[in-house]
């Protein structure tokens, strides 16, 4: 993703990039030689050495917290891959502190970004679906295929497993279209062929307006040639199935308001809901999100798509994935969403968490 980004953001007409650093000699090499930026080993060294005013970062999920509070502490707005933080008191401490620097920040989920996901948002908030009941998360993929040894992402303390480097991207759909969730149970974390972590997720969310939901998630599935990450949501007046290439309306009855979806099934495409791109690398998806980014830091929208108050909500709902697993139900707590940085009564879940622990144009890099 480091290389695909770059690609990116090197094309952005907006912006230069003025470093990048990699533990990788052989890509700092190359990049060197048929680029011209200039590269470190050292990230603390980057961004003392350039005049840096924001920043990339797409390293293994662990290193994500310092280098993002790094980055922050510097005055630098952040763009930060998926997952944000392995644990959900940084990611909601990193947001506060974004938010009082007034710094802009983004984490990586693309599929907000992909033109069928949208439209189901869009269908969900002109309540298409009058009340939504259910709503089902998925992710498949061919990643873990062998019984052996794995890369970064299949060590807990680095990547995170499948959780995070999959059910990831369905549970950030389900709390981009729904909101916080109440509660998670029934959870199971199964090792198909991995050896320090999951490979399957299966659990069961609730929310507190009385919609339920599941999450299924398995990345040993070789019958996907790639990963294929599916929402389908039910509703009192129909259903909706979207993936990356099509989103699938069944409605009862139509709406005046929706002209576009009759009665019945509606079927739409990607390609004729999508609009052009500056730079394509690997899917329209990831240039919109760049774009997004750099746009906001343009006009200094400290709070926007996938900012990192909103993608705390999902770290804070796969750490409750992770600690259900033992079969009891833990309850998702914590200060509304809808309030940023409020840390008055009582102490709550980030509070207990931290006591646990305890116990325009510009320059990237």
């Amino acid at each position: 993703m480091g290389l695909s980004h770059f690609s990116i953001i090197n094309a952005h007409d907006d912006v230069k990039v003025v470093g990048v650093c990699d533990s990788s000699g052989y890509i700092l090499d190359v990049l060197g030689k048929y680029t011209g930026v200039q590269t470190y080993t050292d990230a603390g060294k980057m961004l003392e050495s350039s005049d840096v005013e924001a920043a990339v970062i797409s390293t293994p999920s662990k290193f994500h917290a310092p280098m993002v509070r790094d980055c922050l502490e510097r005055g630098i707005h952040v763009f930060c891959e998926k997952p944000f933080c392995l644990d959900p008191a940084d990611s909601r401490a990193l947001a506060a502190l974004a938010q009082e620097r007034g710094l802009v920040t983004q984490v990586g989920y693309h599929n907000r970004h992909l033109s069928t996901f949208r439209e189901a948002k869009r269908l969900l908030e002109n309540k298409a679906l009058g009340r939504v009941t259910h709503v089902l998360g998925e992710a498949y993929g061919p990643v873990v295929l062998k019984p052996k040894g794995g890369t970064w992402r299949s060590k807990k303390n680095e990547g995170g497993g499948a959780l995070y480097d999959y059910a990831a991207h369905p549970a950030d759909l389900m709390t981009w279209y729904f909101g916080r969730p109440e509660s998670v149970s029934g959870t199971v974390l199964g090792k198909v062929l991995s050896s320090e972590t999951e490979d399957e997720v299966y659990t069961t969310v609730k929310w507190s307006n009385g919609i339920s939901g599941q999450l299924s998630v398995n990345w040993s599935d070789e019958s996907e040639r790639k990963m294929t990450t599916r929402v389908s949501i039910w509703g009192t007046n129909g259903k909706i199935v979207v993936d990356r290439q099509e989103i699938r309306v069944y409605l009862r009855a139509a709406d005046q308001a929706l002209s576009d979806y009759p009665n019945g099934w509606t079927v739409r495409y990607t390609t004729e809901l999508t609009g052009e791109v500056d730079f394509y690398v690997r899917g329209e998806e990831y240039s919109a999100q760049l774009d997004t980014w750099v746009n906001r830091i343009a006009r200094q929208d400290i709070q926007g798509e996938a900012d990192f108050y909103q993608s705390s909500v999902t770290d804070e709902l796969l750490f409750a994935i992770i600690n259900s697993a033992d079969g009891a139900l833990r309850t998702l707590e914590g200060a509304d969403e809808t309030v940023r940085g409020d840390t008055s009564g009582e102490p709550g879940f980030w509070d207990r968490l931290k006591q646990r622990r305890r116990g325009r144009g510009f320059k990237v890099a």
